[in-house]
């Protein structure tokens, strides 16, 4: 049975994954390819193809295929916990020190379809919209995306609406407007970015680099919506993680641990 590009692709991924062939390294020419599985042109260059649209490989113009060069990950750490500083509230303390990189975009636009089920708000539906482009503000490299949607209703002839919110930001504002305390969730999912979005954070233009997606709610006390934030980062840079606590249910009865009763 003729060999095929995928299998090619997996024999290449594998020995990539073991370390036979490390960053910087240069893959066999395709030619040589082409004798080492007794594979046609065509095959072996669409298992190529396969390996640079994975992030593996690049074409590198008379190098020829060089297994790229991945960044370390760093962990977000999402402990079921808010924090505060003298800025405000924060939420992953590995990004504490991060700040936005250039003066947020303001404007009024439409709640996207994806997320007005979540805010509780029928589709087209005005919202205001604050966007950020989070990062170190020593390197000044763009780590997070950061969007808020804050219903129309609620922003609009507010300090919500104004580009300097004052001190704690839009969260002590909302607090301050009677939606105290505020209450959060959180839903962690991944898509491919846009091509604004791939280049706001620097992604390589030929790879297909995923995002990660935090999407978070804050609610009053009432459960109304007043503020949807949707954070993107590159999914190939960070991971994000959890602790997990034993339930009550699961409890070792020799053993002195703290249950989370919250978990079903």
């Amino acid at each position: 049975m003729p060999v095929s590009y995928r299998d090619i692709a997996a024999d290449l991924r594998q020995q990539i994954s073991h370390g036979r062939y490390v960053p910087g390294d240069k893959l066999p020419m395709l030619t040589e390819l082409q004798t080492q599985y007794g594979a046609g042109y065509q095959t072996v260059r669409s298992a190529i193809a396969l390996l640079e649209q994975e992030g593996l490989v690049i074409a590198v113009r008379r190098r020829g295929t060089i297994v790229r060069e991945r960044p370390e990950k760093r962990r977000i750490t999402r402990s079921r916990q808010v924090f505060r500083d003298e800025i405000g509230y924060y939420f992953d303390p590995t990004a504490q020190s991060w700040a936005a990189l250039e003066t947020p975009t303001l404007r009024w636009g439409i709640v996207p379809v994806d997320l007005a089920a979540l805010m509780g708000l029928a589709t087209g539906a005005e919202v205001f919209i604050r966007d950020r482009v989070m990062g170190d503000p020593e390197t000044r490299k763009p780590k997070q995306l950061a969007t808020s949607y804050l219903p129309a209703e609620l922003a609009r002839g507010t300090l919500l609406a104004e580009a300097d919110t004052g001190p704690g930001g839009i969260y002590d504002r909302l607090e301050e407007m009677g939606h105290r305390p505020l209450r959060w969730s959180e839903s962690v999912s991944a898509r491919m970015p846009s091509p604004e979005e791939a280049e706001a954070l620097n992604l390589p233009a030929d790879v297909g680099v995923p995002l990660l997606r935090v999407v978070r709610v804050t609610t009053s006390p009432t459960g109304e919506v007043v503020e949807l934030n949707d954070t993107r980062m590159s999914a190939e840079e960070f991971e994000i993680g959890y602790s997990i606590r034993r339930h009550a249910s699961a409890r070792l009865s020799d053993a002195d641990e703290d249950g989370d009763e919250e978990d079903h």
